[in-house]
C-alpha cells in the first residue's frame, strides 16, 4: 500500500444542518490549507495577469497547473532543470497539476466546456486528437503540429517533474453526447490507466508528491457507482470527481450527490473544472473540499468584475460605469478593488490599457477567496444558508 508521509488530511468540522458540508485541514509539503478552498488555474504556468506575490495578496492558499500544456511549452524537463514549476514561477504554495485527461477530450470533441456541462454548441474547434487507444493518447502538437503521445505512465512522468503536491491518475474525459456503451468503455479504460498511473507514482515516489483517482462513468448511476468502488478501494492520497456532469444544473447536483455517497469518506474530494458560486455552495454541501475553474481571471478578460450579493457581477464595459466613482469593492482591502474608480477602470477598458484586466483579475481571485473563508466560517457557524442568501440573488 502507498503511504503519504509528508501529507494529511483532517475532517475538524461536520455541518450539524444535515448536509455533508465539511471543515477540513490539508497538508502538503509547500503548506497547509484549510478546505473547502478554491484552486486558481495556472494553465500554462502563470495565472493570466497575476504575479504569485498579487495571489497571495489576493488571499490565494493554492493554484493549479496544466499537465498537457507544460509538456508543450517549455517541456517537462526544462521545468525539472529550473528547479521544478515552484521555483520557475516563484508559488512558495501548495500546487495541483491535472493528468491532460480532459485535453484528450477537448481535442477530440471541440467545445470544452460546454460538452462536459451538456450544452453542445456542436462547434468544433480544431479538433487534434489522433487517436485513444488502451496505451493512451496520440495527437498533434498546437504549439509546432509535431506527434505527441501521452499515456499514464507519460502522465505521471511529467507531473513528477513539474513538482506538483496534487497529482492525478491519467484519464479519459467523456462528453454528455457520447453513448452509454462508449462511456462504459471509456471508464473502465481509465481505471485500467488509473492502475498503470499507480504502479508508475510508486515508482518514483518519495513523499513529494500525492495522487487522486478520478471517478468517471458520465452521467449512470450504475456506472458512477462502479468508479467511485474502484477509486475507493485503490491507495490513492484524494479523489476527484471528473467526466460528464449532465445536461442541467438539476442532473449535475444528482451526479455529484451520487458520487458524495459512494467515495471514500476521509480523503479530500475535488469537483474537477467547477467555480461557479451558486455550484460552489451546493456542492459544498455535498461534501466537495476543494473547486478549480479559470472562471475568475477568464471573466476579468472580458470587463466582468465579481460582486457578493446582487447579479453575482458587473460588466465594466457597460457605459453606467462611466461616470461611477466607486471602488470594485473597498471591503476586500487590496488596491485594485479599494483605489480604482469603476469610472477608471471603463476608461482603461475602452482604450485597451492592460491594467484593467489585471486589476479586475486580482479582484475577482479576492472575491473568490473571500467566499471560500465565509463559507467555511458559516459551516463552522451553521450559517450556510443565510451566507448564501447574502451572496446569491434569487
Amino acid at each position: 500500500m502507498l503511504t503519504y508521509p509528508n501529507f494529511a488530511f483532517d475532517v475538524l468540522h461536520r455541518d450539524q444542518n444535515g448536509t455533508r458540508a465539511r471543515i477540513g485541514r490539508l497538508v502538503t509539503p509547500h503548506g497547509t490549507i484549510e478546505t473547502p478552498n478554491y484552486i486558481f488555474c495556472g494553465t500554462k504556468g502563470a495565472i493570466k495577469n497575476l504575479s504569485p506575490m498579487q495571489m497571495r495578496e489576493a488571499g490565494a492558499d493554492i493554484i493549479l497547473g496544466n499537465t498537457y500544456h507544460l509538456m508543450i511549452q517549455p517541456g517537462a524537463d526544462l521545468i525539472e532543470r529550473m528547479g521544478g514549476l515552484h521555483e520557475f514561477n516563484r508559488w512558495d504554495g501548495p500546487m495541483m497539476t491535472d493528468s491532460g485527461g480532459f485535453q484528450i477530450f477537448s481535442m477530440g470533441h471541440g467545445g470544452v466546456a460546454d460538452e462536459i456541462k451538456g450544452r453542445s454548441n456542436n462547434k468544433a474547434r480544431g479538433k487534434s486528437l489522433l487517436e485513444i487507444s488502451e496505451e493512451g493518447a496520440r495527437f498533434k502538437s498546437y504549439w509546432d503540429g509535431s506527434i505527441l503521445n501521452l499515456t499514464p505512465e507519460e502522465s505521471i512522468s511529467i507531473q513528477r517533474k513539474v513538482g506538483a503536491d496534487l497529482i492525478y491518475q491519467f484519464d479519459e474525459c467523456t462528453a454528455y453526447h457520447v453513448e452509454r456503451s462508449y462511456t462504459e468503455e471509456s471508464m473502465h479504460r481509465s481505471h485500467r490507466w488509473g492502475d498503470r498511473s499507480i504502479a508508475e507514482f510508486e515508482r518514483g515516489h518519495d513523499g513529494r508528491q500525492a495522487l487522486y483517482g478520478i471517478v468517471q462513468g458520465g452521467v449512470y448511476k450504475d456506472l458512477r457507482d462502479i468508479s467511485c468502488a474502484w477509486t475507493a478501494e485503490k491507495p490513492f492520497f484524494g479523489t476527484a470527481i471528473g467526466g460528464c456532469l449532465g445536461g442541467s444544473t438539476e442532473e449535475f447536483y444528482e451526479i455529484t450527490g451520487w458520487c458524495m455517497e459512494k467515495i471514500h469518506p476521509d480523503r479530500p474530494v475535488h469537483l474537477l473544472g467547477i467555480g461557479a458560486i451558486r455550484d460552489i455552495f451546493a456542492c459544498v454541501r455535498l461534501g466537495i473540499d476543494t473547486f478549480d475553474c479559470v472562471s475568475p481571471t477568464r471573466i476579468a478578460r472580458h470587463g466582468w468584475a465579481l460582486t457578493k450579493g446582487g447579479s453575482g457581477r458587473m460588466n465594466l464595459r457597460n457605459a453606467q460605469y462611466r461616470e461611477d466613482k466607486e471602488p470594485l469593492d473597498a471591503s476586500l482591502g487590496i488596491p485594485a478593488s479599494a483605489h480604482f474608480s469603476r469610472s477608471y477602470i471603463h476608461h482603461l477598458l475602452k482604450v485597451g490599457e492592460l491594467l484593467a484586466t489585471q486589476l479586475i483579475a486580482q479582484h475577482n481571485v479576492a472575491v473568490m477567496t473571500r467566499l471560500m473563508r465565509e463559507i467555511r466560517a458559516a459551516i463552522k457557524n451553521g450559517t450556510l444558508d443565510s451566507l448564501e442568501r447574502e451572496w446569491i440573488e434569487d
